[in-house]
């Protein structure tokens, strides 16, 4: 257990190593895509902790836009321009906000589940457009970030905020590791197997789900805060179905074995999205669709079961 965790460790330290040293070679627009899709890995990465205990939450698009708005709002109001402390507190914001519902949606599974989670997002999309001191429909914009107090100039800005997603994607996905492979992760996955059986044996299914719950609206609202100051910008949208069923499909693409496999199909995402945009603006998402029917027929554990030896066991 002990060779297990230190080589998890060194393996989470050079790969934060090596994707900070090839963000210094790749192109603006390039660091740009990878940079939105950490931060949007960030928020599937909550949606896999979810899947592991058998439900799928439809309504992340919520968490990531209550870290957006904190992280816009504490900057304007506040002066507040550090991007990790924005960071940090849009995450902490988003799973306050939302810890008062998981009581209630850690009694439910399935469909159920996913309905109540995507309703929640749609009530607080509603709100965002009518709420004009947050600026409506159109939102608002947001300035330039600063790290550890220092200025950005125009030629480090976009490496230095990849550079911000990048760390806090790996510790995310060391961190969630970790969960996945300690007791309640694993009670996680017994409560899709079985949960009465759970129950039997001492464990509490209701606390585990909601638990979880919190875990990932934090994913979610750090995520958020993160795309944001990328983009420079937040606004509603943040918060639609059709967001948060992005973020869903990026789940399913990697499935549940591998944290590697969420970035991995966070980036894939984000590269089909930015081509296809631009050589075939109107049919990108049928190019998605048939991606991820191709995927869930050749590979119904996701992209991460093609180097899991878990995966391999379970398909056998």
């Amino acid at each position: 257990m002990h060779r297990s965790f230190t080589f998890l460790t060194w393996a989470a330290v050079l790969c934060t190593a090596a994707l900070l040293a090839l963000g210094l070679v790749l192109p603006k627009w390039l660091l740009f895509m990878c940079t939105m899709a950490f931060a949007n890995g960030l928020v599937s990465l909550g949606i896999v902790l979810l899947m592991r205990g058998g439900v799928v939450a439809f309504g992340q698009g919520l968490m990531s836009a209550i870290g957006g708005y904190t992280a816009a709002l504490l900057f304007q109001k506040m002066g507040i321009t550090d991007a990790i402390v924005l960071t940090l507190i849009g995450g902490v914001t988003a799973a306050a906000l939302t810890a008062p519902f998981a009581p209630l949606l850690s009694r439910y599974r399935g469909i159920f589940f996913s309905m109540l989670t995507l309703a929640l997002s749609m009530v607080g999309y509603g709100i965002l457009v009518k709420t004009e001191r947050l600026g409506g429909s159109d939102g608002f914009n947001l300035g330039r970030v600063s790290v550890l107090g220092q200025a950005l100039s125009d030629d480090w800005v976009g490496y230095v905020l990849y550079a911000v997603a990048v760390c806090f994607a790996c510790l995310m996905s060391y961190l969630s590791r970790i969960y996945f492979d300690s007791t309640r992760g694993l009670i996680t996955q017994a409560i899709r197997e079985n949960e009465l059986r759970v129950e039997y044996l001492g464990g509490s299914v209701r606390h585990t789900m909601a638990l979880n719950f919190v875990l990932a609206a934090f994913m979610g609202g750090c995520g958020g805060a993160l795309a944001v100051m990328a983009l420079g910008h937040i606004d509603p949208n943040f918060s639609y179905w059709t967001t948060s069923g992005e973020f869903v499909f990026v789940a399913i693409l990697a499935g549940t074995q591998s944290v590697i496999a969420i970035m991995l199909s966070s980036v894939i995402l984000e590269a089909v999205r930015s081509f296809s945009s631009a050589y075939f603006p109107n049919t990108w998402q049928l190019a998605l669709g048939l991606f991820l029917m191709f995927v869930i027929r050749f590979l119904p554990l996701g992209l991460g079961s093609l180097w899991s030896p878990k995966a391999h066991k379970e398909q056998a």
